[in-house]
């Protein structure tokens, strides 16, 4: 069995869903920048040993750019110059902050939304069909075109437009105890800074 089969079989959907609720405050209420990037390089791990990809060459540059867009208004000590330009500290932890915030939620969304997902009622089938097309997005492999951009994203719109939900007789996956077991340490893990730090 294949470490993807095996997350898939252990998981039951809502149980990964629900893990992924518990797991957000912590990246959402916990200011440090240095567990920010500890909590990346973790979902990033557990993304690689549940037997997912990562495209690195995209989620990479993603993180560079807004750093890079971030030290455009300077605040805080500068660091060092280049003519006018200016590196300063608060810009820059602004900028990986914010960087390593949005790939941590990116790695949490590759591994709390699956496509079995399925939330009772109206708001919750909507809510289900929108992070299907977001967890296609973030599973697709992508080329950047030298030419006909505005093609390939057509072209993109077009299959994620085609995009179906499970049917309601799709045989359901219950968690086992040992998938209770690691969530409940993943949870744990997750939270581990907050209580090494703010108790």
């Amino acid at each position: 069995m294949s470490r993807l089969e095996f997350y898939e079989n252990i998981f039951s959907a809502k149980a990964l869903f629900f893990a992924g609720l518990l797991i957000m405050p912590a990246l959402l209420f916990i200011p440090s920048t240095g567990y920010r990037c500890f909590q990346f390089v973790f979902f990033c791990i557990l993304v690689l040993l549940s037997g997912q990809k990562i495209n690195f060459f995209i989620t990479f540059p993603v993180i560079m750019f807004i750093i890079v867009f971030n030290l455009i208004i300077p605040y805080g000590r500068v660091l060092f110059s280049f003519g006018v330009i200016k590196i300063t500290s608060g810009a820059l932890q602004a900028g990986v902050h914010r960087a390593f915030t949005l790939q941590s939620f990116v790695m949490l969304s590759k591994l709390a939304i699956r496509r079995d997902l399925k939330i009772p009622g109206a708001f919750g089938e909507l809510l289900c069909e929108s992070l299907h097309i977001f967890s296609a997005i973030m599973n697709k492999k992508y080329n950047i075109p030298k030419k006909n951009f505005l093609v390939e994203i057509d072209n993109l719109m077009l299959e994620l437009s085609g995009i179906t939900l499970p049917a309601p007789d799709e045989k359901k996956i219950k968690t086992k105890p040992v998938g209770f077991v690691i969530l409940t340490l993943v949870i744990i893990l997750a939270w581990l800074p907050y209580y090494i730090f703010y108790l």
